[in-house]
């Protein structure tokens, strides 16, 4: 087994510029009998895990002791802070917006879905979030 692209960070970092998208890791779901009798829950879990996200990066960028044992770890923190602005994986639509449209795109053209959906109509608002 190998990669696709040999020089596979170049060519991330090449198609996050030019598209401005990068690979979502994960995604929360509530069922919607759940939402519909606690409406709060969507932003209850948004805010913890943007306040767990940020003490990680707190964490992870403190360098009085290192905590992980990466040897290019500080260059690659300032690396990630160049191309994503530090973050690669911001919470939120706004931010993923183009790689939510695109995904929708995507399931069109596999025929996953019939018709294209607005990316707002796929989430519930989150209260103080975006």
């Amino acid at each position: 087994m190998q990669r696709l692209f040999p020089d596979f960070r170049t060519a991330e970092k090449d198609y996050y510029r030019q598209t401005k998208i990068f690979p979502i890791m994960h995604l929360i779901v509530l069922r919607r009998d759940f939402y519909e009798k606690y409406p709060f829950a969507a932003t209850s879990l948004y805010q913890a895990f943007c306040a767990s996200k940020a003490l990680a990066f707190k964490k992870m960028r403190y360098l009085g002791t290192l905590r992980y044992m990466l040897p290019w770890m500080t260059a690659d923190l300032d690396e990630i802070e160049e191309v994503f602005g530090g973050d690669p994986w911001p919470y939120g639509v706004e931010p993923n917006r183009a790689a939510l449209e695109a995904l929708v795109q995507y399931l069109v053209d596999q025929s996953m879905i019939a018709k294209p959906m607005r990316v707002d109509d796929l989430f519930v608002p989150v209260y103080g979030g975006t």
